[in-house]
């Protein structure tokens, strides 16, 4: 397998994460959200979403969020703006990159945005050239690029001749979201592959979902097939399309565990993986909720050597 030296890891959770929450999150904590994930040193935080406080209503308060979060040199914060009006929304709030959105699936599109393909691509191209215009970084997100549980596996032919649509309008940076988290490594390789030898100029990465327990295969086969960065949720909140909860509370995979792998595998990501850990169990008490990640129920390395300093003679069977 190919293992890069560095990749990027990006940070959704106050957007992704929260979006999705049954409870409302005080403006207050989701300030003190993103300056902790700042603090910890993450270089690209999604911080909001753009869109009509009837759809989302615990990002009603974007542009409050966006003007009162201390910025940290360096860092990137983005936001979600699924259609044109929602980027000249990012524009006035100072973002620094536009994140579009389209959906690979046509059926789910229709049952869930009321938008036929056509539609909802061109708001993304006229999205972007808002952001373009204003001198703004701009990624599109393909959401259900893998899997759909309307359609069932999506033909990599399709997610392919989109992705020519858009670099012909001129965008470059792109990622391929797990929207449901049913893909398998080999399907994610493939398309990876595929597209970083059609479109050798475009950068995508992987936004990471954890539904079927795949999603550290389907890491490594993003990363062997080409991508440029992941993108995971601290604590795991959140999981963008809603599940029956018989399927189990799963969604975005945690950034924290996400930084200890690629740390352990000796890929560079520019994080400490114990100052992304300390920082989810600040949030995780921010926001009282459960975390989804191993690292903060004791599964890393240095918790388990630990245990054994501290019971000698207890030995597993």
């Amino acid at each position: 397998m190919y293992f890069p030296e560095h990749i990027d890891v990006v940070e959704v959770g106050p957007r992704d994460g929260l979006q999705s929450l049954k409870k409302p999150i005080p403006t207050e904590d989701k300030i003190r959200m993103v300056d902790r994930l700042s603090d910890a040193g993450l270089s690209t935080i999604e911080v909001t979403g753009f869109a009509h406080p009837r759809v989302i209503p615990n990002l009603q308060d974007a542009e409050e969020v966006c003007e009162r979060i201390k910025r940290a040199p360096g860092t990137i914060y983005r936001g979600l703006a699924p259609n044109a009006r929602g980027a000249q929304r990012a524009v006035a709030a100072r973002i620094d990159e536009v994140v579009g959105l389209v959906i690979a699936s046509a059926s789910y599109l229709k049952k869930n945005q009321n938008m036929t393909p056509e539609q909802a691509q061109a708001q993304a191209i006229e999205a972007f050239r808002i952001a373009d215009a204003a001198g703004l970084r701009y990624v599109l997100a393909i959401g259900m690029s893998f899997w759909c549980p309307y359609e069932g596996i999506i033909p990599e032919s399709r997610v392919s001749g989109m992705v020519k649509q858009f670099r012909d309008a001129g965008i470059r940076r792109m990622y391929l979201a797990g929207s449901v988290g049913m893909e398998d490594p080999r399907h994610v390789a493939s398309l990876f592959s595929r597209l970083r030898t059609e479109f050798a100029d475009v950068e995508f990465g992987f936004h990471v979902h954890n539904l079927s327990g795949m999603a550290t295969a389907n890491m490594l086969a993003a990363i062997d097939g080409g991508a440029h960065w992941l993108e995971g949720a601290i604590c795991g909140i959140g999981g963008g399309i809603a599940m029956p909860e018989t399927l189990g509370a799963v969604g975005n995979f945690p950034t924290e565990d996400m930084v200890r792998m690629l740390e352990l595998m000796g890929i560079d990501t520019g994080l400490n993986a114990d100052a992304v850990l300390a920082a989810a169990r600040d949030i995780a008490g921010l926001l009282e909720i459960e975390p989804r990640s191993h690292g903060l129920h004791g599964s890393t390395r240095e918790a388990v050597m630990q245990w054994g300093r501290d019971h000698p003679h207890e030995h597993p069977a």
